[in-house]
């Protein structure tokens, strides 16, 4: 059975709407992705500053603590002791913190925009559905 002219350029069209279609799909999601992952790296941002000023003060702070430590030390030890003694503490807390810290960064995933990746999941689906039905 022959198909007629109007058939094939209604086939034509829907091929054309398709494209168009798929095309400004493709950029909404692009669009997402790139207004998820600048968020992100705003509040990313945001936190690191905080926790950096926090780590500054802290880390007055723990001198403070450790002086104290070691004139409390040399109360009963030389202060030469003391002080070694204070020292050969933190160099072992550090070193199991960097050992932990290592553990950790392998286990780290990339980051990723997961609602621009779930949306463009269920957009295929969605297509794949309607061009089966087809």
């Amino acid at each position: 059975m022959p198909t007629s002219n109007s058939d094939e350029r209604q086939v034509g069209d829907l091929v054309q709407q398709l494209s168009q279609q798929t095309a400004t799909l493709v950029r909404q999601e692009l669009q997402m992705v790139q207004l998820e992952m600048k968020e992100k790296g705003k509040r990313a941002g945001i936190g690191a500053g905080l926790f950096g000023g926090a780590g500054g003060l802290a880390f007055y702070g723990l001198g403070a603590l450790l002086a104290a430590i070691v004139l409390g030390l040399a109360t009963f030890l030389e202060p030469w002791i003391a002080a070694l003694i204070v020292a050969v503490v933190l160099f072992a807390v550090a070193g199991v913190l960097a050992l932990t810290g290592k553990k950790q960064v392998e286990q780290a995933t990339p980051p990723a925009p997961e609602q621009a990746i779930a949306s463009t999941k269920r957009d295929v689906e969605e297509i794949k559905g309607r061009a089966g039905r087809a």
